[in-house]
């Protein structure tokens, strides 16, 4: 009967034990949760910016369809307000131009590009 007395004495303290494990757990879950919301936050904030550099590439590309004659006028880099240190490069080489589009994500180390080719010709006009 020594033995039946022992055995509750040694059980003392697995159940915080076990509430101690599970709170650990827990800790682990939220904190990857955590961590996939600032990730995710982060890859919304790129994609916007590329959607952004696109718009503007092809907005630029529009403009030169518009003013045919001029299209050499509207070679050059100028400074792009609506991204983060951004510029927008346009070269025109005959009737084939280039639209580079860069900027710099606020806290990256390296610069992000957009580049966007077109012809654009009067088509026999």
């Amino acid at each position: 009967m020594h033995y039946l007395n022992d055995y509750p004495r040694r059980q003392q303290g697995v159940a915080i034990l076990e509430a101690l494990i599970a709170v650990l757990l827990f800790s682990f879950g939220i904190l990857a949760l955590v961590g996939l919301q600032a990730s995710s936050m982060r890859l919304a904030s790129d994609a916007k910016l590329r959607v952004d550099a696109s718009y503007l590439a092809n907005q630029k590309i529009g403009e030169m369809w518009a003013d045919f004659g001029n299209l050499s006028g509207h070679a050059g880099t100028v400074e792009v307000s609506e991204l983060p240190a951004g510029t927008m490069t346009t070269v025109v080489a005959g009737d084939k131009v280039t639209v580079t589009i860069t900027w710099k994500t606020p806290g990256a180390s390296s610069t992000n590009s957009f580049v966007s080719i077109a012809r654009i010709n009067n088509n026999g006009l």
